[in-house]
């Protein structure tokens, strides 16, 4: 009987922290540790399709936490299905293994409409007026109306923004223990997002950070626990930190810079200043520590133009345009034209707008999907006026950038001695860890 290996990704999971969470260190003991270098960008989804594709950008096409889709002059954020990865994953991959193994991917971005055997991730549903309903997309189908019989709707509000916390994994985890209880997949992949938060609102050494630590050591107990009962023997555990957040004192506003050079147009709506992406010749998607900056008509002059621009802002490390893309792996038809880097101390924020009062009705409340650039500011959301504040200066923790140090680096801890690398890991040496356990 194939051993079953769980695979939980882990973001900001270092190697202090590990040192502090005595119920994963009883999981791992007698297993291995390394370092983990996160590739760039070192954001969410495409860390998690190198880990799950072993390709990096060039390749499978996730580029960002989001996408600008050119013919429809639409940027999408966070809501892209599977098939926006262009590369085979580990599920498809079992799945054609002799005997045909079964996997399970739980809560991983990008996971909707995957063919893995079992799956459950957040879909809410849009209403016409607005409003959400909660609601999760899970195979087989009918499994989200029993798994919100047993633990109650998924607490959506408690996985991203000002309310973010250790709820939403805990959730997960039980989720995870009821499919692992009925169905046993022989590879499962949960993705739990704690350590996230605390640290981008307040910065990665402060009090409430080690709280999450804390939470979420008390949550992988009792996985652990309830994994190994649910299998009947121990499962190989890979536990992977995809990447670290880094404190930071300076925001870098790209939008700002290319309206004021004139490349960033804006309509009016209602006495409200939105991107007019039909009529700019430049703007930026930013995502934590970088941007894609995507140029009208691919015109050379524009490219230099906006290039030249961002390289002389503070907080920038370096902007990337043509061939220089290669070096990250980001020659793919998706990325923007250029490529902006912030330094590990500094972040981008979207805003486009000069003038706070002018600002879209959506930069001040929780819309992580209508704002064409990722907004930790969402974490900072004020109850007394019921609104964001529009003040990029109060996010502390931020990741992204290109690795340059240790500090920007993570961990893979494995249950069992594997013999990694003696050096740091690349993100994409995951998949081969998993590949080898089963034979492929």
């Amino acid at each position: 009987m194939t051993q079953p290996l769980i695979l939980l990704s882990i973001p900001n999971l270092r190697e202090k922290d590990v040192a502090v969470m005595p119920r994963l260190r009883e999981l791992t003991a007698g297993g291995e540790i390394a370092d983990l270098r996160p590739s760039f960008p070192a954001v969410t989804c495409p860390v998690q399709a190198n880990m799950t594709t072993g390709r990096l950008p060039r390749e499978h096409g996730v580029v960002a936490n989001g996408f600008y889709w050119r013919e429809r002059r639409h940027p999408e954020m966070w809501t892209a299905p599977n098939e926006c990865i262009e590369q085979p994953q580990i599920w498809d991959l079992l799945s054609h293994a002799p005997g045909g193994l079964t996997s399970a991917v739980w809560f991983p971005l990008h996971s909707k409409g995957c063919e893995a055997d079992y799956v459950c991730t957040p879909a809410p549903i849009h209403n016409p007026d607005g409003t959400e309903s909660l609601w999760c997309y899970t195979r087989p189908v009918e499994l989200y109306g029993a798994l919100r019989e047993t633990f109650g709707h998924f607490p959506l509000k408690h996985y991203w923004g000002p309310l973010a916390g250790i709820e939403s994994s805990r959730w997960i985890a039980d989720s995870a223990l009821f499919a692992a209880r009925q169905w046993r997949p022989d590879f499962f992949y949960i993705y739990l997002q704690t350590l996230d938060y605390a640290a981008q609102k307040a910065g990665p050494e402060s009090e409430a950070a080690g709280q999450a630590i804390e939470d979420l050591d008390a949550v992988l107990g009792g996985l652990a626990e309830g994994m190994h009962e649910a299998y009947g023997q121990r499962p190989l555990w890979v536990i992977a930190g995809e990447y670290a957040i880094t404190s930071v004192r300076e925001v870098v506003y790209p939008n700002r810079l290319l309206r004021e050079a004139g490349l960033l147009a804006v309509r009016e709506e209602d006495g409200r200043e939105h991107i007019d992406f039909e009529a700019s010749r430049a703007w930026a998607m930013v995502d934590h520590q970088f941007a894609h900056v995507f140029v009208a008509d691919d015109d050379e002059q524009t490219i230099r133009r906006a290039a030249d621009l961002l390289r002389g802002a503070s907080g920038v490390q370096e902007v990337l345009v043509g061939d220089e893309r290669v070096r990250y792996a980001l020659d793919h038809p998706r990325s923007g034209e250029a490529v902006l880097i912030c330094r590990p101390d500094a972040w981008a924020a979207y805003y486009w707008w000069f003038d706070d009062a002018r600002a879209p009705a959506f930069a001040r409340q929780v819309d992580i999907h209508r704002k064409p650039g990722y907004d930790p500011v969402e974490l900072h959301f004020d109850p007394a006026t019921k609104s964001i504040p529009l003040d990029a200066t109060l996010v502390k923790g931020s990741h992204g950038a290109q690795v340059r140090d240790r500090a920007q680096q993570t961990v893979v801890v494995v249950s069992q001695p594997l013999k990694l690398p003696t050096g740091p890991m690349a993100d994409t040496q995951v998949f081969d860890i998993v590949m080898k356990h089963f034979g492929l």
